[in-house]
């Protein structure tokens, strides 16, 4: 069986869970802490970053980009009959997606409303793409979800998370994010890639009273507009 070695609330082991759930393939977590990372660990991730994956081989494979094509190589792809000129969109819409995970990390971790409202723009220029971009959906390549919607569910996610429990948008000017994001929850997938108890994990770290949105918005936060992290692995998101 597939080994996943992850951190909780980490995205880019998300977007790799994310991928093995939309295929239906089994597989096995196994977190570790990020500040005690164990040797063997270490041993099969030469970068010392999750996720790391154990092939049903039993060959280790580390960066989730290279985890994530091993997989849509290696067992039925997500869409059929895609074009290479497609499949390059795919991989640089995909890659757009998760250069800002970091992004949106430090955004949420902001420790006061100038700093969030400054990240949240920031990150909202992914959104501004995207929105240009977006279909009559209900995904991104049409009724069929596909790479590009596994790779921004991670950010859609915790944007979903972050609404529910402070009432910040970071979607917000961007309608067609925003049913997009309505899709892609509405899948499951994003529940089904996490732990049980992924959300509390995810809330407790974000919503911490050192953040400006775990204290509950005190002052007036302007909403993020389109365009007119913990920044590292060490900081604790991934």
């Amino acid at each position: 069986m597939i080994k996943i070695v992850s951190f909780k609330i980490c995205p880019f082991v998300q977007r790799v869970t994310a991928l093995l759930e939309a295929k239906g393939l089994d597989y096995q977590v196994e977190y570790i802490s990020l500040s005690d990372k164990p040797q063997w660990f270490l041993d099969i991730s030469p970068n010392g970053q999750v996720p790391a994956m154990v092939t049903e081989g039993g060959v280790a494979l580390f960066e989730s980009e290279a985890i994530i094509e091993y997989i849509e190589e290696a067992y039925t792809p997500l869409e059929a009959d895609v074009s290479l000129e497609r499949k390059a969109l795919n991989r640089a819409w995909s890659y757009l997606a998760a250069k800002n995970y970091l992004v949106q990390c430090g955004t949420m971790r902001s420790r006061d409303a100038e700093t969030l409202a400054e990240k949240s723009n920031k990150l909202g220029t992914a959104f501004d793409k995207i929105e240009k971009v977006l279909g009559d959906g209900p995904f991104f390549g049409g009724t069929q979800i596909g790479l590009v919607d596994i790779a921004w569910l991670v950010l859609l996610h915790r944007a979903q998370i972050i609404k529910d429990h402070t009432g910040y948008d970071f979607l917000a000017g961007h309608p067609k994010v925003q049913a997009w994001q309505k899709a892609i929850m509405d899948t499951g997938l994003a529940q089904k890639a996490g732990a049980e108890d992924f959300e509390e994990a995810f809330t407790n770290f974000y919503l911490a009273d050192v953040t400006y949105l775990g204290r509950g918005l005190t002052g007036d936060a302007p909403q993020p507009v389109a365009a007119g992290g913990c920044g590292t692995a060490n900081a604790g998101c991934c």
